[in-house]
């Protein structure tokens, strides 16, 4: 059995380790982290996307979309908290005080 083949279709190269030929290439990719909002999106795409979780798994690209996604959700969700943003919990409760007086 020859050590490394290619696919013609696709242009990957194979190595063959004990009886399997595995996609060769680096070790590892750096990957970035996935915080809590990429983990709860992973979920929802298993769930209800199965189809793109699919495309997204088969072709390398899951780990940089979810860390992307999470990265936009944290910073949604830090601006929602400030006080410039949407719920500002501080300027809420200052203002039932003032009310209350």
């Amino acid at each position: 059995m020859e050590k490394f083949i290619t696919d013609e279709r696709t242009g990957l190269q194979y190595e063959l380790v004990g009886d399997y030929y595995l996609i060769a290439g680096e070790d590892e990719p750096e990957s970035r982290p996935i915080g809590i909002w990429g983990q709860r999106h992973l979920r929802y795409l298993k769930q209800h996307r199965k189809a793109l979780y699919s495309e997204l798994l088969t072709t390398g690209k899951l780990n940089d979309y979810l860390a992307d996604f999470d990265e936009q959700a944290e910073a949604m969700f830090s601006w929602l908290l400030s006080s410039d943003g949407g719920f500002s919990f501080a300027g809420s409760i200052q203002e039932v005080i003032k009310f209350r007086k």
